[in-house]
């Protein structure tokens, strides 16, 4: 172990075996840069061959066993007890997608092959942010009811290999999750993980708000009233019919990948809207409002579980052939205190500058005036007319269906909601508007009569 100076944290050298013929690198395990570092030196490259691996993505560290015999001159010869160790770690791909890769690294003798193993994992154990414990809940329903195949096949190992106890429920009915996270102690978990689709993280997110609501005494029918914030994570492993919700914070619908994200301890906070009517507290959303088109195909879609995903087709096709439009008035509360606009296409990404500077300024708003003085300040701005769709959402709402969403450039927690108003029109018309959600196209350049706002509340 390398003491470096000025009190900076200590680093690992060694030579050490790689690969099949055992060749010596350098490993360099550099706790502050924090990453892992093997060199080649007689690589044909300059300064040689150099991989890393940054240690926030290792994620587990085990002495490697070895049960085999090895064959010599005819006869089988049992080894004698090679000193190893492998580090399982992230391997990222392309679009988005994560691997589980792994590295096996030879040393002399047990006492260094023991010094490298308890290094690494006093580096896990660091890593506060990852999860010790998580609380399952698996939809053997939803989607192709594929969700308990997936997480015993795909997820599971992943855990047991990252020391990830769980917890696991298999749901039996609508709102079983929500019913079942009122009762049980949800503060001995570090998390709560949702197999199935955005119908399952739905139930999990108003189990879990509406918990911490009712141990605060808060009451949700009051629209004006300061929430709590829950401070306990939700992980999703995709299984359902769209998996939107997965693929607008992850960038991919994949098991592994998500359960990747889960495991390093990745974060991603997510803005929540509350729907109220006449002072009663409806539902909470973080993805799609739908009101006309929408709202009538997942109201008609309910009605034909049976179908699996294919129902959002039928439903589809079913209520874009009836073409019904809704008269009525639309109030709103421009967002100022936000940055960007629907219109700037500028998507929104991992450390995000302006979720984190719009957060800020709402932060800094709310607790100056506070949110009913804020309500009572703003101007209303009320649109009237024949409306096919309405639409407010809190993310880009992509899916493998529609790559880049109902609106490409909405932001994951920048305190506001993209209201999308998409007047009466001509069936041709709306046709094209749903055939450019399936392509690369920009959805807000629509040559008819479609609106877009960023609010921070709105009426219908």
């Amino acid at each position: 172990m390398e003491q470096l100076p000025g009190g900076r944290r200590p680093r690992l050298v060694s030579w050490l075996g790689l690969g099949q013929r055992q060749r010596s690198w350098e490993v360099t395990l550099d706790e502050e840069r924090g990453r892992l570092a093997w060199r080649d030196p007689r690589s044909p490259r300059r300064g040689g061959e150099n991989c890393f691996v940054p240690t926030s993505e290792i994620i587990a560290v085990e002495e490697t066993e070895f049960n085999k015999k090895q064959h010599n001159n005819g006869k089988w010869q049992k080894m004698g007890k090679p000193h190893a160790f492998t580090v399982y770690y992230v391997k990222k791909a392309r679009n988005h997608r994560w691997r589980c890769s792994d590295v096996t690294f030879w040393c002399v003798d047990e006492y260094l092959c023991n010094q490298w193993i308890q290094a690494l994992k006093e580096l896990l154990e660091m890593q506060k942010c990852r999860p010790k414990q998580l609380l399952v809940y698996i939809n053997p329903y939803g989607g192709k009811r594929q969700g308990k195949r997936i997480y015993e096949q795909k997820v599971a190992p992943l855990f047991s290999l990252a020391s990830i106890s769980t917890d696991v429920v298999i749901t039996e009915h609508a709102n079983h999750a929500k019913e079942n996270l009122f009762e049980v102690n949800i503060n001995k978990y570090d998390g709560v993980v949702c197999v199935g689709g955005d119908g399952m993280f739905s139930e999990v997110m108003h189990g879990l708000i509406g918990r911490m609501q009712k141990d605060s005494g808060i009451d949700q029918n009051n629209p004006k009233a300061p929430l709590v914030q829950c401070n306990i994570r939700i992980g999703i492993i995709p299984a359902g019919s769209t998996d939107c919700i997965c693929y607008s914070t992850v960038g991919i619908s994949d098991p592994v990948t998500s359960a990747l994200h889960i495991i390093v301890g990745d974060c991603q906070p997510l803005d929540v809207s509350s729907v109220h009517h006449n002072n009663t507290f409806l539902k909470y959303c973080v993805s799609l409002l739908g009101y006309g088109f929408y709202g009538d195909i997942l109201k008609d879609s309910e009605k034909k579980r049976w179908m699996g995903p294919m129902r959002y087709d039928y439903s589809g096709f079913k209520t874009f052939l009836s073409h019904h439009y809704y008269e009525g008035t639309i109030s709103f509360q421009p967002a100022k205190r936000t940055l960007g606009s629907p219109r700037d296409k500028d998507s929104c990404r991992t450390g995000c500058y302006i979720c984190k500077k719009s957060g800020q300024q709402l932060a800094e708003q709310h607790k100056e005036c506070g949110l009913k003085h804020e309500e009572d300040e703003e101007e209303w701005k009320v649109i009237k007319g024949k409306f096919l769709a309405i639409n407010a959402v809190n993310m880009s709402c992509a899916c493998p269906r529609s790559p880049k969403g109902l609106s490409p450039a909405a932001h994951l927690a920048d305190g506001s909601a993209d209201l999308i108003v998409v007047r009466k029109c001509s069936r041709f018309d709306f046709l094209r508007y749903l055939v450019r959600h399936t392509n690369q196209d920009d959805q807000v350049c629509i040559p008819f009569d479609n609106e877009f706002f960023r609010v921070s509340l709105s009426l219908i």
